[in-house]
């Protein structure tokens, strides 16, 4: 069965009615526990439950000792393009944004990995839009084939896709998948997303299993939170995450917890977390989910990603760029061309520029960063907290991966 029927019965409605009316004494016993339903998370994410929280606190932090040690592992976004053909009302890479495209070229995509290398990652997650064109001209495997030989671990973020167009970018080195379902709430989805495959909630929703039998051996899930209500959100995450440790054991589970942050549109969040819940939920998903991957990332400001990390944080990105070129500027310099192809067709009469409100902008980022530390920054913070930041803890060789693969 695939996650799609068992979410269509999920109680998640009364759930989050159920979290806010727990009491100080049933969020307690819940928190003690050593096995989790999902009434009992609805419980850790409770406010009752956020009374509690150093105690919470406490215990995700011995939690993700015992199974992480001290260790904070490295990635970092390269944004391979911001071309998309779907309109989601609060992301900057929307179709009818008015924003400069830039698709990176495959020598300016090793370019920026250089850059990243040196910085010392060796953890890369690829991003795009959504658009047909990266996988019919083979642009995406493409991309992966020249990484693969210097990076150990390559993910993608991509545009969902059927199981058998995952297969050669497995096949070229892709080795996890982030997919964000955006919100879990239907009504919601269908208001945010209003053109595109995008619009297509059941098809999303199902990528992490289609990923898992392309052979993906990471995956990862989300929500966008500041769409719908946090607690629904959360909710629906616990119930994805556990459905895939069920069905699609063989891969490691990771999840991530991004909030709204501004783009191009200027769209504002529906609804609100604030710092502390987002502390508590950290808390909850360790605890509920001792061996799963929790991802941070550069959307929040460097105050408080230093204080989440001993939560139960296990995974951060660090000194990263939202745009196509972002690390070494190839982005910009496609943008000046292409401002130059329009001034010299208005020039000609061929074009005419279109009103003030309607102009592209050079905002070609998809969203608004929170931390802009330097990566060394970052990797030093981690280690004045007492913790190891691992820029490497994979390679394709250790599962004796056949060198024509690779």
């Amino acid at each position: 069965m695939s996650f799609v029927a068992e979410f269509n019965s999920l109680p998640l409605a009364a759930l989050v009615k159920k979290s806010l009316a727990t009491s100080a004494s049933t969020a307690r016993e819940a928190a003690a526990k050593d096995k989790f339903s999902l009434a009992d998370f609805a419980a850790l994410i409770s406010p009752a439950a956020a009374e509690n929280l150093e105690a919470l606190g406490q215990r995700a932090h011995t939690m993700t000792q015992q199974r992480f040690g001290k260790t904070i592992r490295l990635f970092a976004p390269l944004y391979l393009s911001n071309e998309c053909v779907n309109n989601c009302s609060y992301c900057g890479f929307s179709r009818d944004n008015p924003i400069l495209r830039v698709t990176l070229s495959i020598e300016e995509v090793l370019r920026e990995a250089a850059e990243l290398k040196a910085q010392g990652f060796r953890n890369v997650l690829l991003v795009a839009g959504e658009h047909p064109k990266f996988v019919s001209n083979n642009y995406l495997r493409d991309c992966i084939a020249a990484l693969h030989a210097d990076w150990p671990s390559v993910s993608l973020e991509v545009g969902p896709m059927e199981t058998e167009e995952y297969l050669p970018l497995v096949a070229a080195g892709a080795d996890g998948l982030v997919v964000y379902q955006e919100t879990y709430d239907r009504e919601v989805y269908a208001q945010m997303h209003t053109a595109g495959p995008k619009r297509n909630f059941d098809w999303r929703l199902e990528t992490p299993e289609r990923a898992y039998a392309a052979g993906f051996r990471r995956l990862g899930i989300a929500p966008l939170y500041g769409l719908a209500d946090w607690r629904y959100e959360a909710l629906s995450v616990a119930a994805h995450a556990d459905h895939l440790l069920r069905h699609c054991w063989k891969a490691a589970v990771t999840i991530s917890l991004p909030r709204l942050r501004p783009c191009a549109g200027e769209f504002e969040p529906l609804t609100h977390m604030s710092d502390r819940e987002l502390a508590q939920l950290i808390c909850a998903f360790r605890i509920m989910f001792p061996d799963v991957g929790i991802v941070l990332s550069t959307r929040e400001t460097p105050k408080l990603r230093d204080g989440l990390i001993p939560l139960g944080i296990t995974m951060m990105s660090a000194g990263a760029r939202t745009e196509p070129g972002g690390y070494t500027g190839a982005g910009k310099e496609k943008i000046h061309h292409t401002e130059r192809g329009i001034i010299k067709e208005i020039a000609s009469g061929a074009s005419e520029w279109a009103p003030q409100e309607n102009r592209p902008t050079n905002a070609t980022g998809q969203f608004n960063i929170g931390d802009e530390r330097p990566a060394q920054e970052v990797a030093e913070l981690i280690r004045k907290l007492g913790y190891e930041p691992v820029w490497k803890d994979w390679d394709a060789a250790l599962t004796n991966e056949p060198a024509a693969a690779r």
